[in-house]
């Protein structure tokens, strides 16, 4: 059977590789294309440009939005707090583009982390830029959480009615976007999961978490790629 097209948004950043230093690489951690290929899917990197991102977002079946650095405030008409650290305005514009276009086609869209922050504030929501008790306690280090799953829900029926996740980040979601319903949350009752609150509308969900990471997020995969099989057998 043919494996769905997935585009995976990438980050652009310096690195050190083999004997070149700082040198400017548009990556993702592998473990995204790993869960992608091991739901059955065919992996895409997506990178943060604006003009490559029509002529991609045409052609594939689905849209993986990945985590990374915080988004710039001023899109949810913000000044950055004192925790905020500095935007990567052109992923965001990029990012910002490939999801309308996603949307526009249709095509199945699944959002991790910054992925969930970013669909929501691109629906009117706003962020909680710094969540103390959630800030990572040793930077680099992902921590396993447990969340809570509204039965009923794509990711209750993924995830089961609770989940362990493995959790790096210090912002949340504050106001919740247009058209969307938080279905998990943490201990504490922070929002760590949401999806398109119309069920009969095409794929979208966001997991705060990194969904990546761990066995728990396996079946969420499953469907963000077989969401994109179908998708892409309607359009033949």
């Amino acid at each position: 059977m043919k494996r769905p097209l997935v585009a995976l948004t990438a980050d652009s950043t310096a690195v050190n590789w083999n004997i070149w230093g700082e040198v400017a690489a548009c990556l993702l951690p592998l473990t995204y294309l790993e869960k992608v290929e091991g739901a059955g899917g065919a992996p895409l990197l997506l990178p943060p440009s604006v003009d490559a991102v029509g002529p991609v977002m045409e052609r594939v079946d689905a849209l993986l939005m990945s985590g990374g650095a915080d988004l710039d405030p001023a899109l949810y008409g913000e000044q950055p707090g004192e925790f905020t650290r500095a935007p990567h305005p052109g992923r965001d514009a990029s990012e910002l583009a490939a999801l309308a276009v996603a949307e526009r086609r249709g095509i199945p869209v699944l959002g991790i982390c910054r992925g969930l922050q970013l669909i929501s504030v691109s629906r009117g929501g706003t962020l909680d830029q710094h969540l103390p008790e959630h800030s990572p306690k040793v930077p680099g280090r992902y921590e396993p959480r447990t969340v809570r799953t509204e039965p009923g829900s794509r990711l209750g029926a993924t995830l089961g009615r609770s989940a362990t996740v493995h959790c790096h980040h210090h912002q949340g979601i504050d106001k919740l976007g247009a058209g969307l319903v938080a279905t998990a949350w943490s201990q504490d009752g922070v929002i760590e999961g949401a999806e398109a609150a119309d069920p009969s509308a095409p794929f979208l969900v966001g997991l705060q978490a990194h969904g990546e990471l761990g066995e728990d997020t396996v079946p969420l995969f499953a469907a963000f790629v077989e969401a994109a099989r179908e998708a892409a057998a309607r359009r033949g």
